[in-house]
């Protein structure tokens, strides 16, 4: 625990210095103001007003379009057919509400992503025995049109509609046009297709909590605005807003100002970020996966002091005790009886308990618990880490929880335990149609759903809409997706099961960046950057500001590139359904246009398509400040909650069934699901560290600067400016013999990386943190280079939703 406000050393001058190389490497550096003062050579003539080159035959609106949450808009400035130059937002000012949406280095280095070596530039068919060689042949684009469309016919006649399947991705996301490309228009069209739930940003807390507050996806806190306004504490719970969404419209910029405001701000989290480095107060490390006890410890301190809001409780909660508990729940099952070992377990959650659990001391987690409870109005803000642990959904619940104790729920000031609350964009997304299958799998499981999906069922795998698979996915298309060699847990073991082309037995790859995942399709297809296509960008997770980006095709598309709209429209041509699909659409341009049409129907303040055009950004703020659930608060009868009771359930009858139902054929420690969120050791948690003699360092994956989860991993100014590099804390590496800058050996069963130490107090002790995303580089001895932390991670599915609990892992760390 420090405090950091009177820090001025080492760590904020490296911020400093690392937000310096960000802005040259995108090939400027700024001034106090704003204004360019320094530009590489041999680019053009710059003028310092911030309008760029002056010898640009036009200057054209764009974005950077991948998944921060944020979006950004970006000017890209074209001569000659050529891109050549990109330029931040100058539509707003510095104010709050009105702000420039500016981009980080990764948006301002989309010149090195449009014309990088890596660009898919044909039609490619694989030649090579199995799918990992990696080896294909170029092919024209009519012989992969008839290729795709003897496939698809295939397919469906054979097997059905449940063995299409198109791979979760982000490359793409939310893009009006460019996020679907028409692939699900086009199999509902067909037939229909296997769908998914969730994702892996938050797969955990979308599905557990509607146990606790009826919410059908994460239930939202109040957003940083109206902490800014009314907040006296923010508590960071493993959220890390000035990495995760550091541009201009992310929530770094809103973070930034609460810290200037002077709200106190507490982040919990294994790592000490650029977060707990910049604006907090105090920085509380915590070991990875134990949330859930550090939240029971902090309740018992405020029942022992009475600092808990019994009348928010009594009247908003079931389930905290034994006096508010649903009909036939046994005795001694309410959350208070955990807390005070009088449940089964007969365990009381002390702080001392809870320090050899989280490795907090016990006095931090008293003064902790004191600090929530007395401050006034406060937002506690779960990430989404917390919940990307082997019982993520526990971890997440119980944060709520917190937020319920301290009463701090449907207030100005307060929040939900969730994270930070938005205003969610009004524009609207390319009509796909309806599917005419009901049946989903987690987005998680589709290795399974491939190995052996007429396996899979609704008890033991989550299946959904039906009892069980009848048949595995045989048809996958992989667009605007990395899963399949960097995203996805246990890279080792997913190539083994895609190598096997007799289960899932045609991969279709679409994307403008010869990925890793990619080489593992059986046909690859060049798709355009965004700066090739039209397009409308909508904002996403950026608080109170709401806005929406034209997307100008800036250049004509380079080598073979087509869109993907236009790829599933020939497609559809072919497949003898090209007027539904595309009911007289041409191409991009037709289709935003569409789009923004219908947009202005039911908000017919939007402006028009071209109107957008002329003025790049449209901003439409909150028209009050986001405070989730104040309805409920003031008047829980007439506005009850999508829960059994109506009310916030703490303890969920509804679990306690599923509990007596879910199907564990093989469980490891953790595969359990509770009524209440109690603290439960899973399988390579920090129990399990202690005792693993041959892997005992608990491995986590943080989100990192130089890219977005893996899109502009390849790009070679982003890798200078960021180079990934393992956080070993400095006593785990000094018992190892290693130092900073050293390269390191990463390992367990499931695979190996190779890649710099970074040797630092910065992080928690046992803790190993891999920053994600990178591509990997495998040598011939099976080694990733790269530093995948997926290497490492396990296809093992969380409890409850069957989700991606890729921050569980144990590994050993040795010197290369």
């Amino acid at each position: 625990m420090k405090d950091l406000k009177s820090t001025s050393g080492p760590t904020r001058r490296s911020f400093l210095k690392w937000s310096a190389i960000a802005g040259a490497s995108a090939g400027l550096v700024a001034c106090s103001n704003g204004k360019v003062k320094y530009s590489h050579p041999g680019q053009g003539k710059l003028v310092a007003n911030g309008t760029g080159r002056t010898d640009v035959d036009r200057t054209v609106s764009s974005a950077c379009v991948v998944n921060c949450g944020s979006r950004c808009p970006l000017r890209l400035q074209v001569k000659d057919g050529r891109v050549v130059r990109v330029l931040p937002d100058n539509t707003g000012d510095n104010t709050l509400m009105n702000r420039n949406i500016l981009a980080c280095v990764r948006g301002r280095n989309m010149r090195e992503r449009i014309y990088n070596p890596d660009r898919i530039k044909t039609p490619m068919k694989r030649i090579g025995k199995k799918r990992s060689e990696g080896k294909f042949k170029a092919i024209s684009w009519d012989e992969a049109f008839d290729i795709i469309t003897k496939q698809l016919r295939y397919t469906y006649d054979k097997y059905g509609p449940e063995s299409v399947y198109k791979n979760y991705g982000s490359g793409v996301w939310n893009a009006h046009v460019a996020y679907s490309g028409g692939w699900h228009r086009l199999f509902n069209l067909l037939g229909g297709h296997l769908g998914y739930y969730g994702n892996y940003s938050y797969l955990q807390i979308s599905q557990c909590t509607k146990y606790v507050y009826g919410a059908a996806d994460e239930q939202m806190s109040n957003s940083l605005e109206d902490s800014i306004a009314n907040s006296k504490l923010i508590v960071f719970w493993g959220n890390n807003p000035l990495e995760t969404r550091m541009s201009g419209g992310g929530i770094a910029f809103t973070a930034t100002k609460a810290h200037e405001a002077g709200v106190k701000i507490i982040v919990v989290d294994p790592r000490y970020s650029d977060t707990a480095a910049t604006v907090a107060d105090q920085w509380i490390p915590i070991r990875p996966g134990t949330d859930a006890a550090l939240v029971a410890a902090m309740v018992h301190v405020m029942l022992k002091e009475n600092l808990h809001d019994q009348a928010f409780l009594d009247k908003y909660c079931i389930g905290f005790d034994e006096a508010h508990m649903p009909a036939g729940a046994p005795k001694n099952a309410s959350y208070r009886s955990y807390v005070e070992g009088k449940g089964k377990d007969g365990v009381e959650k002390t702080p001392e308990w809870a320090a050899s659990i989280t490795g907090i001391p016990a006095d931090t987690i008293r003064k902790f618990a004191r600090e929530v409870a007395t401050s006034g109005p406060v937002n506690i803000n779960q990430g989404w880490g917390p919940q990307r642990h082997a019982n993520g959904e526990n971890q997440a619940n119980s944060i709520y929880l917190l937020a319920c104790v301290t009463g701090n729920v449907g207030i100005p000031g307060g929040g939900t335990g969730g994270r930070d609350g938005y205003y969610w964009p009004k524009s609207v997304w390319m009509d796909d149609g309806e599917n005419p299958v009901e049946t989903t799998i987690s987005c998680y499981k589709w290795t399974d759903a491939i190995d052996h999906g007429p396996e899979m069922t609704a008890l033991k795998d989550g299946v959904r809409g039906k009892d069980k698979l009848d048949v595995g996915i045989k048809f996958m298309v992989v667009y605007g997706s990395n899963m399949l060699s960097s995203q996805h847990g246990d890279i080792n073991r997913t190539r083994q099961i895609l190598d096997d082309d007799s289960k899932c037995e045609f991969i279709l790859g679409m994307d403008n960046q010869m990925t890793a995942s990619m080489k593992l399709c059986d046909l690859v297809l060049p798709d355009t950057t965004t700066s090739e296509r039209w397009d409308l960008i909508p904002s996403e997770y950026t608080g109170e500001l709401a806005y929406e980006i034209m997307a100008e095709k800036a250049i004509e598309p380079l080598y073979e590139c087509k869109s993907a709209i236009e790829v599933t429209a020939e497609i559809a041509r072919r497949m003898g359904i090209g007027d539904k699909f595309s009911g007289g659409k041409k191409n991009t341009e037709d289709w935003a246009r569409e789009i923004q049409d219908m947009t202005r129907k039911d908000n017919p303040e939007f402006p028009t398509f071209d109107e957008l055009r002329k003025m790049r950004v449209y901003r439409y703020p909150a028209k009050e400040h986001v405070v989730p659930l104040k309805e409920f608060r003031a008047d829980p009868v007439a506005n009850p909650l999508e829960t059994p009771s109506g009310k916030i359930e703490l303890y969920s009858a509804q679990l306690a069934e599923l509990a007596k139902k879910w199907q564990f054929p093989n469980p490891l420690p953790g595969d359990e699901i509770t009524p209440i969120p109690a603290y439960v050791p899973t399988r390579e948690g920090v129990e399990e560290a202690r005792t693993n003699k041959k892997y005992p360092l608990q491995v986590i994956g943080h989100h990192y600067k130089s890219r977005t989860h893996s899109t502009y991993g390849n790009l070679s100014k982003n890798r200078e400016a960021h180079p990934q590099k393992a956080w070993i804390n400095s006593s785990d590496a000094k018992e190892r013999g290693i130092q900073n800058g050293d390269q390191v050996l990463i390992f367990n069963d499931r695979g190996k990386i190779q890649t710099q130490a970074f040797v630092s107090p910065r992080i928690a002790p046992g803790v190993v943190s891999v920053p994600q995303g990178a591509w990997v580089e495998w040598d011939e001895d099976g080694v990733d280079h790269g530093g995948a932390v997926n290497v490492l991670t396990s296809l093992h599915t969380t409890p409850l939703s069957k989700g991606n609990g890729q921050h569980t892992n144990l590994a050993q760390v040795k010197k290369a």
